[in-house]
């Protein structure tokens, strides 16, 4: 977490204080820890590894103990007992879930089990090697080819997860003579992608391509390679880019075009093949086209899909995919079969939008900051603060609604929010009757006070107590 800025609302000064009396206090409960254990060394004495020694650790455990005094209950981590579709079951009680990426609904489809167990079956639970090695199978083939014909390009291919897709891509392609230039709410696989590759990291305000197109036009680097990223769908903000533009930026500079469609893939467009099926554009003008598994496709892994001459330059080269094991039997057979049934069922795609947009049109029409969304399959509520986040999901919740809230650091303070995501599945009558509790519960956070100054004093005594 960057320094100096609030945390909950508290102001800067505020917290350092914080985080003094609670960093004084942490060796005294190491040593009470060491104590009850017969006088065995605390974790973290002789240059072992513990907690207080890593960075932000100290941050959170003041975050939980700020909710606990609030009475907000931790709302990660919830163990599902079956699929998690349109309703899911925790603890053994039913909620609508508006918490899961599957958005066709096609988690737990019969048919898509019954490919994932033939190819146990057939092949195992695993390849066991990389697939150069001995780790091929021609499901990965046949997936391959579908993911390609989905993005009307030559070839792809297929890795064992979606973060690290982005991460070895663009980690190996550029190096330190490149810019990479990008949307500032990019995914962090892309950040993290950008750091390994030693690029200069331009990022632009989001959306914003004409900022892009002058940033590249400053930016990009005589002699090396500069390379324009954005995603098809943001998935904290429900909007989408203006991919017509941004194809025409990056051939104004010479620069690559990689697209995430990470939660664009059975979302966007008529037929749900994606960003370039939404705008009517020829996916050819996208140089990289990035996707995942585990959205729409209910599976794992991630993929590349575009000219063949650089999907087989990829799997020659990439760390990612030539020191990794190839992916799973299962794994591949079902994003195939869910594949299959996107390309022969686009009415799934057509319900999702329906809901989706239904459930933007009641929360605006009651008066709720939904930001950009577009209403594809992701719409954020911005509650401006994370108490009133974590407040408002906990009431969710206690009403048998599944949805999970974004605090800070992950968004701004001030853009905290609660991020609900429909599915194909969702009734008309869970959308309406979501909405109303979400408006009723809005109101009654939004009324109670917020007293910082009593949370400060809490946690102060809570430090200093441990000691």
């Amino acid at each position: 977490m960057a320094p100096g800025r609030n945390l909950f609302g508290l102001s800067p000064q505020a917290k350092a204080r914080l985080l003094e009396k609670v960093s004084a206090a942490a060796p005294k409960r190491a040593s009470a820890r060491s104590a009850d254990r017969g006088g065995l060394r605390a974790i973290g004495d002789g240059g072992r590894l513990s907690a207080a020694q890593l960075e932000g650790a100290k941050e959170i455990r003041m975050i939980r103990e700020a909710a606990e005094f609030l009475g907000i209950a931790d709302p990660f981590f919830r163990v599902h007992d079956g699929v998690a579709g349109a309703d899911t079951v925790i603890d053994g009680k039913r909620y609508v879930n508006f918490a899961s990426y599957n958005y066709l609904g096609l988690n737990g489809h019969l048919e898509i089990a019954e490919a994932a167990k033939a190819a146990i079956d057939r092949w195992g639970t695993s390849v066991s090697a990389s697939r150069p090695v001995s780790g091929e199978r021609p499901v990965h083939r046949d997936l391959e080819r579908a993911l390609a014909r989905i993005h009307s390009a030559e070839d792809s291919v297929a890795l064992v997860g979606g973060h690290s897709t982005n991460v070895t891509l663009i980690g190996h392609l550029l190096g330190r003579d490149d810019v990479i230039v990008h949307d500032a709410l990019i995914h962090n696989s892309i950040v993290e992608g950008a750091r390994l590759s030693g690029a200069r990291r331009v990022p632009f305000p989001h959306l914003d391509h004409e900022a892009a197109d002058r940033l590249l036009a400053t930016a990009r680097p005589r002699n090396g390679h500069a390379l324009l990223v954005i995603e098809g769908h943001y998935s904290m903000d429900g909007d989408v880019p203006d991919l017509p533009a941004f194809i025409a930026t990056a051939r104004r500079h010479r620069a690559w075009l990689m697209v995430d469609e990470a939660h664009a893939l059975g979302v966007l467009g008529a037929r749900g093949f994606g960003t370039a099926d939404h705008f009517g554009v020829d996916p050819a003008e996208v140089d990289i086209w990035m996707g995942t598994l585990s959205k729409s496709l209910v599976s794992c892994g991630g993929y590349i899909a575009g000219r063949a001459e650089l999907i087989d330059y990829l799997k020659l080269v990439l760390p990612g995919f030539v020191f990794s094991v190839g992916m799973a039997p299962p794994t591949a057979a079902a994003a195939l079969a869910a594949l299959q049934i996107l390309e022969r069922e686009p009415e799934r795609v057509r319900r999702l939008s329906e809901r989706a947009a239904l459930f933007l049109r009641l929360a605006r029409e009651g008066g709720l900051d939904v930001g950009g969304s577009i209403g594809a399959s992701i719409v954020p509520v911005i509650t401006g603060g994370s108490i009133r986040a974590g407040r408002l999901a906990h009431a969710m919740f206690s009403r048998g609604v599944n949805v999970q809230p974004i605090l800070y650091p992950a968004v701004p303070e001030r853009a905290a929010r609660l991020r609900f995501f429909l599915t194909a599945e969702h009734s008309e009558e869970q959308v309406r009757e979501a909405v109303r509790i979400l408006l009723e519960e809005s109101g009654r956070v939004a009324s109670e006070p917020t007293d910082f100054a009593a949370v400060m004093r809490h946690l102060g005594r809570r430090a200093l107590s441990a000691g």
